[in-house]
């Protein structure tokens, strides 16, 4: 890996944590009325896995879904125009956060609705194989979302049609508010469990970029020559409470030590002392990334906040329906 390319690594993740800081500053003034799943502290998969592919390649995700739109190179105006629900969004002001899309970058949908995603990414892949096209899917799914019926369907039908789709599981622990340990049997694996189902997968951490580059790397490799399907399980951990801007480490389901803990695993500071002590990039060079991406934040926040709101017409365009009875 270059010098260039792992700033670039640095430089995305820093972005997405800074964008997300800033909605969680600016979410009090209740100018944003939807509901917001950050992604503070656990950046890492997006920027890695999304590193790898092209425009064409297809990137479907859940509700936490900011650092994947904008690792996919969703638009920064359009995604904050998104949540002040203004017409300049990218789902024109009808979503909010938890509905992102952006088919110019290759981001086809963010999906709320837990597990739901997986069939629609698997539809996309199967789509891919039957057109003959070299592009892949990626999905990115929450350690909640293997507990799904559906999750298990797709796994089986992607793997019995062959299709090129790259499940990852971003394994922060928790399910809203509900640990691992209430909701699967102790020493339970994710990976092996797909691996019983005779997909190839592999376990990595979370919160390095650099490993989590190398595992997507050779999974995307193989997907590409037409190996199938293949499954990837990063553990990670979400700083910010389930829902909106705040901490919620007072209310019992998790402690402060065990937050400090993960903190202290910080991906972006972890890669900035590797580079910094590599001599990769420099101070100045981080102060800069940190001011630019600081302007572009203000532009876009001063962009959605002077957008005009959609026009009461607008919520019966784009309304799908059958023939009337």
């Amino acid at each position: 890996m270059n010098s260039k390319f792992a700033k670039d690594l640095y430089y995305n993740m820093l972005r997405i944590r800074m964008v997300e800081e800033k909605i969680a500053e600016l979410y009090s003034e209740q100018e944003m009325r939807c509901p917001v799943h950050l992604s503070i502290g656990q950046e890492a998969p997006a920027v890695g896995v999304c590193s790898l592919l092209n425009k064409k390649d297809i990137v479907l995700s859940a509700h936490r879904a900011h650092a994947h739109y904008l690792a996919k190179g969703g638009d920064l105006k359009a995604m904050i125009s998104e949540l002040y629900g203004k017409e300049t969004g990218c789902a024109m002001g009808k979503g909010g956060s938890m509905h992102l899309i952006d088919l110019n970058a290759g981001f086809f949908a963010a999906v709320p609705i837990v597990g739901s995603t997986i069939p629609i990414a698997t539809g996309v892949a199967w789509a891919f194989k039957m057109k003959k096209e070299n592009n892949i899917c990626v999905v990115f799914l929450g350690d909640g979302s293997t507990e799904e019926g559906v999750f298990f369907e797709s796994l089986d039908f992607a793997n019995l049609k062959n299709i090129p789709i790259l499940f990852v599981c971003e394994n922060n622990l928790y399910s809203v508010y509900s640990p691992l340990s209430v909701r699967q049997p102790v020493n339970h694996s994710i990976s092996k469990m797909v691996e019983a189902m005779g997909i190839p997968s592999k376990v990595g951490n979370g919160n390095n970029v650099i490993e989590i580059y190398t595992y997507a790397n050779e999974a995307i490799q193989s997907i590409r020559n037409g190996n199938g399907p293949r499954f990837l399980e990063f553990h990670t951990y979400r700083w910010r409470e389930h829902c909106g801007p705040n901490y919620d480490n007072h209310i019992g389901y998790r402690t402060e030590a065990e937050y400090l803990k993960w903190k202290k695993l910080d991906p972006i500071l972890a890669l900035e002392v590797e580079l910094l002590d590599e001599n990769v990039i420099t101070d100045r060079e981080i102060e800069k990334m940190n001011n630019l991406i600081v302007k572009e934040v203000e532009e876009a926040f001063t962009f959605a906040e002077k957008s005009p709101f959609p026009k009461p017409s607008d919520a019966f365009q784009h309304i799908y329906f059958g023939e009337k009875l």
